[in-house]
């Protein structure tokens, strides 16, 4: 009989407002999140990695424009669009991850082809687009990056000279923490996970957050979990998010639900830490905490269907 398999992904967290959510743009965010975990799921249900299933999922979310990955990053201060990824593969701790590239059209999957045809874990622009070049991989003008509701966010945030977090087209003030990942258990007990973002709107002098830094924003062992982090990349790094899940459950025995409370409810909220994480552990439990208002975020599992949601339950 196949192992229990498991699929999650994420969109962003922050704070979403029903009130100031569109019916239309609400369903446009479910629909894009039901395509996103069709996809994944359907590697799983063939007998597919789960390494396979988060690079799907997560290419999907880059060349969706509603997410800030992508095709929907953010722009910098000085208009360009840096994005950041990475992709962990549980079954042997082997990585890959990217920061800071500019016109490549899916760094999730140049973090990939790092992993496997490298001998490196990250690698930072200019560099790593002259490796995505040699890997023969796909390159997108400036222009395919241009979202106006993203440009509209950058002015605001010149004005006040301040840097953001949002990635939507709802008002500056409405703070949604943007980055788009996956995590999945394979029916041959397998894990992986894989995180990709553009950052912060307005950021400076080459900003990287938590999501390519493995330990930080992605992580993955069979033996324990694989996570994928979402929110203030900075409260992230500092508290080592995703390690510290895997070490509460390897070290404490913790269960995943208790050590992803620990750190998201107890360690990184009373310190500022907007946000929140999807996590698979070994048997294929799943856990989604947030301590943000909402979280675009998708599951579905061998015995359980199909469920995307936006806000607090």
């Amino acid at each position: 009989m196949p192992s229990n398999f498991a699929i999650a992904v994420h969109g962003g967290a922050g704070t979403i407002s029903r009130a100031l959510m569109s019916p239309e743009r609400e369903r446009a965010y479910h629909q894009a999140l039901e395509q996103v975990v069709q996809a994944g799921f359907e590697v799983l249900r063939h007998g597919g990695l789960a390494l396979d299933a988060v690079e799907v999922a997560v290419r999907l979310l880059e060349d969706c424009p509603l997410f800030n990955a992508g095709r929907g990053s953010v722009f910098t201060h000085e208009g360009r669009h840096e994005m950041d990824a990475a992709i962990m593969d549980g079954r042997n701790r082997s990585a890959g991850a990217v920061a800071g590239v500019r016109n490549i059209q899916n760094p999730i999957s140049t973090a990939r082809r790092i992993m496997e045809h490298s001998d490196h874990v990250l690698l930072a622009w200019p560099g790593a687009e002259d490796f995505a070049r040699e890997q023969g991989q796909a390159f997108q003008p400036d222009g395919y990056f241009f979202e106006q509701s993203r440009f509209d966010q950058l002015q605001e945030a010149r004005i006040t000279n301040t840097v953001q977090l949002d990635h939507g087209s709802q008002p500056i003030k409405v703070k949604k923490l943007g980055t788009a990942g996956a995590v999945a258990r394979d029916q041959h007990g397998n894990l992986a996970a894989a995180t990709s973002t553009g950052g912060m709107t307005n950021k400076r002098y080459s900003r990287i957050g938590d999501s390519p830094l493995i330990g930080a924003g992605t992580f993955a062992d069979n033996h324990t979990c694989a996570i994928s982090c979402t929110g203030n990349g900075e409260y992230f790094i500092r508290a080592v998010a995703a390690y510290d899940v895997a070490c509460l459950m390897e070290y404490r025995g913790l269960s995943l639900e208790e050590a992803c409370r620990i750190v998201v409810h107890d360690k990184l909220a009373p310190v500022g830490g907007e946000g929140g994480l999807i996590a698979v552990d070994a048997a294929g439990n799943l856990a989604l905490p947030f301590n943000s208002e909402g979280m675009y975020r998708g599951t579905q599992t061998a015995d359980s269907p199909l469920v995307t949601s936006i806000y607090k339950e």
